[in-house]
């Protein structure tokens, strides 16, 4: 395999993935009413994520992939988390699903990930069986949260390995035999459960594989290495960086759209405003409100930049990502993920009434980011391996 950095795009997607996002803007507010009415995105609005390549992020260019860098990932789902939570959230979820590709022979990547309209959604913590079998594997489970389910092209699905007794398996060290398997979404059984606070049109749903046949080569160890080695694939946590864009845009939306109404909205409810009328601008504490929430956005902004530098340059040489690097990382996306929601709640609070009618965005902000905050990979229970590690003691977590 190489390992050199990633190359320039394929001559099919944008030169600038980020400048292709923001022309978003307008389809997306569009259609903004379908993404919470169907609660799933609609297919004008895929479409245009797939031609600016974040769907296939991690996908190196000899598959006809944008093989984008870690920053341009990031910056392109904050974004499109800035036009609307879903689509950022979508976005997210499809790019760190794209980085298994480095798990798979060339052949089984080829095969999955070469095609202009791939995705990927599903579950990666094991929740389902895979009973080996002569040339793969039985998959049976249910799984939750499959994210952008409703365009996904193919489904992931997390799996402890027994063998055809039912007898679970061990490896050498004694810890149970997991399976990752990626099956075709007709396969699979969606179950409508996507009811919830937030990201409405995430259509993050449960699915279920009853007695699947999976070929050994469309499998691997979640534990394992990856059989690619450019610096894309040298830290496999690596693919749950875009998560950092999410909250980044939300809060900047939440920001925005206070400044749009600071200087419509009178202090006194029901006023007639007039040349002499008092506003939302003129208000001192809106006017620290805002000055707080800027700064706390600048400062998330410039720590997720500044880690994503630091953890790239380190890949790009070949060196060991350190403890406290991994440490930093991992952390880094839970505060984004805190931060955000403090910066949001504290707009919502700003706007006063104004907050809490569906057509202003700030309810939208408000729903998407507590949604957000509840994933597990960014929750602030992450700070204690963290801090384990920070310690000088052994984190305890894979992922980190």
């Amino acid at each position: 395999m190489s390992t050199e950095a990633p190359g320039p795009a394929h001559p099919d997607y944008p030169a600038d993935p980020l400048a292709a996002a923001r022309a978003m803007a307008p389809l997306v507010a569009a259609h903004q009413a379908d993404i919470d009415a169907k609660r799933c995105l609609p297919e004008p609005v895929v479409e245009a994520m797939r031609a600016t390549g974040i769907l296939r992020a991690a996908v190196p260019p000899e598959l006809g992939g944008p093989f984008m860098d870690p920053e341009t990932q990031v910056r392109v789902v904050e974004e499109l988390s800035r036009q609307d939570g879903s689509v950022g959230w979508c976005a997210m979820i499809a790019s760190a699903g794209s980085y298994t590709n480095g798990f798979l022979s060339d052949d089984a990547a080829r095969r999955w990930f070469a095609p202009w309209d791939s995705c990927l959604a599903g579950q990666l913590a094991p929740s389902g069986t895979a009973v080996k079998v002569p040339g793969g594997y039985r998959a049976t489970g249910r799984f939750r949260f499959a994210s952008g389910s409703n365009h996904a092209s193919f489904l992931i699905a997390g799996c402890l390995v027994q063998d055809e007794e039912g007898n679970p398996l061990r490896t050498e060290s004694g810890r149970p035999v997991m399976r990752s398997v990626i099956v075709p979404k007709d396969h699979a059984t969606i179950i409508d459960t996507w009811h919830t606070t937030g990201l409405w049109g995430t259509g993050s749903n449960d699915y279920t594989l009853d007695d699947v046949f999976v070929a050994e080569e469309d499998s691997w160890d979640p534990a394992g290495r990856m059989q690619r080695d450019e610096p894309l694939f040298r830290y496999p946590p690596l693919f749950l960086l875009p998560h950092a864009g999410v909250p980044l845009g939300i809060a900047r939306t939440a920001i925005d759209t206070v400044l749009a109404l600071a200087d419509d909205k009178p202090l006194m409810p029901g006023m007639v405003k007039t040349a002499n009328t008092r506003v939302l601008a003129d208000d001192e504490a809106a006017q620290e409100a805002i000055t707080v929430a800027e700064l706390k956005l600048a400062a998330s902004r410039a720590l997720t930049y500044e880690i994503i530098d630091e953890l790239w340059a380190t890949l790009q040489a070949g060196e060991r990502v350190s403890p406290r690097l991994r440490a930093m990382y991992r952390s880094m996306m839970v505060w984004t993920h805190q931060t955000g929601k403090e910066i949001v709640l504290s707009m919502y609070d700003t706007a006063s009434g104004s907050s809490i009618y569906r057509e202003n965005p700030l309810d939208r902000c408000v729903r998407d980011i507590l949604t957000a905050c509840q994933h597990r990979m960014v929750h602030p229970k992450l700070y204690r391996p963290a801090g384990r590690l920070l310690l000088g003691r052994s984190s305890g977590d894979p992922m980190l």
